[in-house]
């Protein structure tokens, strides 16, 4: 129950042991192809897409040195670690991070951002974290963001590493420019693949201003695309068959059953520990589907909690980090998560606590399992 790596379905991990292809080979581009075909689906875009044999870090910073260049005012709304290290990144290149911060567990004002847009012209583009991992909060204002940016001409950029495949994110509806995410999180495939979108306006500017470097630089992904469906340097190849698997999953599942299924199962969790007397890190308004970040009560240490939980029940937890380090634990909502992780994950939690001498306020499962019904 980490917010990445999630589980990975048989069928995705039995896809792996396919044989070793030639990368420069017609089996390799019918395979790349198809991954592209089903991303685009899955992304809800007919933009560009690129697949990186990156983590989703990887993706971030190729958005970034691609597009930002000395001097450039990016905004960046700030209310947690992976908010941070994006302002952070923005300004290593050269560009000129414009923060609009609020506490951690809280979304930036909207009303914020729009001031920031008034007072600082000529911005180049908006960075988004749509779902920012640490502390368990999603914007919930993205849509809105995308017409701001339209307004003016600005490129809307979404890091969607944490949510993208769990929640809403019609990519061409909402007018993100650039959309990048990972494949081990709500995609449920294996880590080391990161898919972006991105725009034809994005995309030209990209390749008339290509960045100083190899690896990240993306017009070198559009070239070999567009000449003959492949990739410049060699990708992971066992790693594009298992996501190709899981691309196929969440096909036949479909996207807004997904989704469904993935707001239902956070439901459930949230109704559920409040039952037990555990309160939500974020602020209600701003409360993710897919992390669920839950602060300590008193007598909960840290690491004696989740290493219960992990030895005694065989559930795995993740801890908070940054300035939530030892404060907060945070469950993943996420990838194949169903309403049998939800109940078993409440049981083991309500048991570690009557073990570590910190007794529930009520009963969480049956609150739980009413939400989830036969799910």
């Amino acid at each position: 129950m980490l917010p990445g790596p999630t589980n990975v379905p048989n069928r995705v991990t039995n896809a792996m042991s396919s044989p070793m292809i030639n990368h420069r080979s017609d089996d390799f581009r019918t395979l790349y192809k198809d991954i592209i075909a089903k991303t685009k689906v899955v992304f809800e875009t007919e933009n560009d897409i690129v697949l990186l044999t990156t983590s989703g870090t990887g993706a971030v910073e190729a958005s970034v040195v691609n597009l930002i260049k000395k001097d450039d005012a990016v905004i960046v709304p700030v209310n947690g670690e992976f908010g941070t290290r994006l302002a952070d990144l923005v300004d290593n290149v050269g560009g000129r991070a414009i923060r609009i911060t609020a506490p951690f567990g809280e979304n930036p004002s909207l009303e914020k951002i729009k001031e920031a847009f008034e007072i600082n012209r000529n911005v180049k583009a908006l960075y988004a974290i749509y779902n920012e991992t640490s502390t368990g909060t999603t914007l919930r204002y993205m849509s809105e963001l995308g017409k701001i940016c339209e307004d003016n001409d600005t490129f809307f950029v979404a890091d969607a590493v944490s949510i993208l495949g769990g929640d809403d994110l019609p990519v061409d509806k909402w007018k993100v420019d650039i959309c990048v995410t990972a494949s081990q999180k709500a995609l449920a495939a294996p880590p080391g693949l990161a898919p972006m979108s991105i725009s034809k306006e994005a995309k030209k500017y990209m390749t008339e201003n290509p960045p100083a470097t190899q690896y990240l630089n993306l017009k070198r992904y559009f070239k070999y695309f567009e000449e003959n469906f492949e990739t410049p340097f060699t990708p992971a190849i066992s790693l594009f068959y298992a996501f190709r698997e899981a691309l196929e999953i969440i096909t036949e599942e479909g996207m807004r059953n997904r989704i469904e299924r993935h707001r239902l199962c956070a439901k459930a969790l949230y109704a559920g520990l409040k039952e037990l007397g555990l309160a939500p890190f974020a602020q209600e308004d701003a409360r993710s589907n897919v992390v669920i970040a839950i602060n300590y009560l008193q007598g909960m240490d840290d690491k004696k909690f989740r290493q219960i939980l992990s030895s005694q029940f065989r559930v795995l937890l993740a801890g908070g980090f940054g300035e939530l380090k030892g404060k907060v634990f945070r469950i993943g909502c996420m990838g194949e998560v169903t309403g049998y992780h939800v109940m078993r994950t409440l049981s083991a939690i309500s048991s570690t606590m009557e073990m570590l001498k910190v007794p529930a306020q009520g009963e969480g499962l049956s609150v739980a399992h009413e939400i989830l019904g036969t799910k």
